[in-house]
């Protein structure tokens, strides 16, 4: 029996109410996500780093610090993140701060999670570090270049428009840069005018040129992370990008998503996660290009190994053809990573061919390698099906140990995440 592109249509469809019974299942009866609260415990041990009888001590010597939710039985309180940024803002120990730290005068920090090989772990992993940032006391905006839109589903957000996703981003720069262009007294890198009229109605009438920068930007369940988010319609962009690349070849369409960036306030946030697609191509050269640094998951096993080779190889050459010939607007060239960094996911420490490949890795990439992998946890497959993070998922849903477990492997790999980050971030150039 043929199928059409109806057939797949109505399989979607079909597929599309399966998705809407899970989130009812997952989420709260309003269809939204929620997050929860954080007990006293979580607080002052896993998220502050206090000693618990010294929180509860400086909480009980100040009654206008904020004091949580009781619970029945009296043992707990609970906060939300809002009420523990506001002590982490109030409270010092020892004269030292709450606050996480961020050099002075300086940009968010921009890190892309890329990998060619699906199944990697990238949404995990960038799920994972934007809540555990968020956790740290950083202000988060996370980018969704994939449309498989896994990272916006987990984040909570189903009903988006393909206008507001990267391809809206990119779109818009297409039409604002086109008209930069015309105005300008030499109108283009090559000294020749790119008429308004070759931009068709179809990408005029949109109504995209219009937008502001926080018209793509999406509020979460998490108080300090924001997101641009994606969606399946949003998978026809690499087509789009192309047909637009013609009607404008002097347009740097590889620094339209920087140029959004950079139009964001620079105290806006403090860290930029994006994760990328599976592939190299518009969407994900966009990220590349306005990445300060570059994470690279991969699964533990030889194909891999394999493929993460191939990646960087093809991102080599790619990025290498783009520096001879390609306009970049106002990126330098070649493309600058402060730091790239590789990080073992679905780890099983018991495993011989697990530590024979992080052997592996360890001595081929040397120092970029990252020492804590993430370890494949019960919790960490819980989390994945429950399009949740470890850090979402209440403790008493399972046993503590299983919890800690799964938290101390995103825990360990996020802050060497973060101490990379601030390792390098003084070398952004100063806010002007």
């Amino acid at each position: 029996m043929p199928y059409t592109h109806e057939d797949l249509a109505a399989l979607q469809a079909k597929s599309l109410k399966m998705q809407s019974y899970i989130r009812k299942q997952t989420f709260s009866p309003e269809n939204e996500k929620t997050l929860r609260r954080f007990s006293s415990w979580e607080v002052s041990e896993l998220i502050l780093k206090v000693n618990q009888s010294t929180f509860r001590g400086r909480l009980a010597a100040d009654p206008s610090l904020p004091d949580g939710l009781v619970e029945e039985d009296g043992r707990q309180r609970w906060y939300t993140l809002d009420e523990i940024n506001e002590i982490r803002r109030r409270m010092k120990i020892n004269r030292r701060s709450l606050l996480p730290k961020r050099p002075a005068n300086k940009r968010a920090f921009r890190a892309a999670i890329a990998n060619f090989k699906g199944g990697a772990g990238k949404s995990t992993v960038a799920l994972h570090f934007a809540h555990a940032a968020a956790l740290d006391g950083y202000r988060v905006l996370v980018v969704d270049f994939d449309p498989q839109a896994t990272l916006s589903h987990s984040m909570g957000l189903t009903d988006v428009a393909e206008d507001f996703t990267v391809w809206g981003i990119m779109a818009r720069d297409l039409i604002r840069e086109t008209d930069r262009m015309n105005a300008a007294p030499v109108a283009a890198e090559t000294g020749a005018r790119v008429p308004t009229r070759q931009l068709p109605a179809s990408i005029r009438d949109m109504g995209l040129g219009a937008l502001r920068n926080t018209d793509f930007i999406r509020s979460t369940a998490w108080p300090s992370i924001d997101i641009v988010p994606s969606c399946a319609n949003a998978a026809f962009v690499e087509f789009a990008s192309a047909q637009y690349r013609h009607l404008n070849p002097d347009w740097s369409f590889f620094a339209a998503v920087s140029r959004f960036l950079d139009g964001i306030a620079a105290d806006a946030y403090d860290l930029v996660i994006f994760d990328c697609p599976p592939a190299i191509g518009y969407q994900s050269m966009n990220a590349v290009f306005a990445a300060d640094m570059l994470y690279i998951p991969s699964g533990p096993g030889y194909w891999e190994y394999d493929s993460t080779t191939s990646f960087i190889g093809q991102l080599s050459e790619a990025l290498g053809d783009l520096s001879a010939g390609f306009p970049a607007g106002n990126l330098p060239l070649p493309k600058i990573f402060l730091d790239i960094r590789f990080l073992m996911t679905r780890y099983e420490p018991g495993n011989d061919l697990h530590r024979a490949m992080f052997d592996a890795f360890r001595k081929v990439f040397e120092g970029h390698v990252a020492q804590h992998p993430i370890e494949m946890t019960r919790a960490v497959e819980q989390s994945g099906r429950f399009l949740s993070s470890v850090y979402e998922i209440d403790y008493r849903d399972m046993t503590r140990e299983t919890w800690r477990r799964a938290r101390a492997t995103f825990d360990q790999a996020y802050e060497e995440f973060r101490d990379s980050i601030l390792a390098t971030w003084d070398q952004l150039e100063d806010v002007a």
